[in-house]
């Protein structure tokens, strides 16, 4: 199907009526790009807020106002496209221009575009990823013939959740092909996300695992997940919050979170581990892995492991009771 891509470009003053013109002739779904978000995005208002920027990010300070969104290439499409190019008048500043606040830049572009071009051939960039010796990760649209002893996670990217490739993901699974002793040990998966930790665990051989996340969505996804790998007579996945009112306990507490959170969750991990009392953190940026090593064996943890990889790191813990 064709659509017509279409891009307003303005300013920041402008934004605002912009999209409220837009809104009354029935556009309510746009994308903004607007320099001030990287601005508040840079105003980190926690220290857990964010650990680490893509340098990609970096682009936006200098990007220009604009919103973009998608009519279809019908006569009712085109009559809109009209509509909009008589209301948005096209004024190409001069550099003395800029000095007058009082103007108002607004640009219109346009294009046709086929929904083909898009589709699927992000699915190009997702092939089937050899995380440990033993562990595969693969989208469901990927065949993979298994060699002998490998296990296989299927897992698609959705809302907010990656495939599991990333180093923080993958540094956690080694980790728990490392300590998990398999029809023994039970595993809390800290802010589960997608679960990929949960279902490795699982297929790892843990007994039961319990997956827990403040965010709704994940709790969902990851239950959802959980049934496509047939694990879930093993993973449960709830609504919580391990600091306020979670008593579950296990062998195994996994957190792939960020530096900050580890830190602050670290007080309260000791409550919930039983047994052989291990604790693997991970999404710890290398030069934050001495400030969280340390405050791990700060709540009586003693460090027996730490993964690296690229500029990211993992630790493995254990209690001293």
């Amino acid at each position: 199907m064709k659509y017509i891509e279409v891009k307003i470009y303005t300013t920041q003053e402008g934004l605002d009526p912009l999209t409220c013109i837009l809104m009354d002739m029935g556009i309510a779904g746009f994308a903004i790009e607007d320099a001030r978000d990287f601005t508040e995005l840079m105003e980190k208002k926690n220290c857990y807020d964010w650990d680490y920027i893509d340098e990609k990010l970096m682009d936006m300070q200098n990007m220009r106002t604009s919103v973009t969104f998608y009519l279809e290439d019908s006569d009712e499409g085109q009559r809109i496209l009209k509509e909009l190019q008589n209301l948005v008048i096209v004024n190409r500043k001069t550099s003395t221009d800029f000095e007058d606040n009082n103007l108002i830049e607004n640009e219109l572009v346009w294009k046709i575009v086929d929904d083909s071009d898009w589709k699927d051939n992000w699915k190009e960039y997702f092939k089937p990823a050899k995380i440990t010796d033993n562990i595969v990760i693969k989208p469901s649209w990927e065949a993979y013939d298994a060699n002998d002893g490998e296990l296989v996670i299927e897992i698609d990217p959705g809302m907010a959740f990656g495939t599991g490739t990333h180093p923080t993901t993958f540094l956690c699974i080694r980790l728990l092909e490392k300590y998990i002793e398999p029809d023994r040990d039970t595993v809390l998966d800290v802010g589960c996300g997608s679960g990929i930790l949960s279902i490795a665990a699982a297929l790892l051989g843990a007994g039961e695992i319990l997956a827990v996340d403040i965010d709704p969505v994940a709790v969902e996804v990851s239950e959802e997940n959980a049934k496509r790998n047939g694990v879930s007579e093993k993973v449960r996945s709830i609504y919580g919050d391990l600091t306020k009112g979670l008593n579950e306990k296990a062998d195994i507490v996994v957190a792939n979170l960020m530096a900050d959170l580890v830190v602050m969750l670290t007080a309260d991990v000791a409550a919930h581990l039983k047994g052989k009392s291990i604790y693997i953190s991970s999404g710890i940026l290398i030069e934050k892995k001495q400030m969280v090593a340390a405050a791990i064996e700060e709540k009586g943890f003693q460090i027996l492991d730490i993964l690296e990889e690229g500029e990211w790191c993992a630790i493995a813990a254990q209690f001293r009771n």
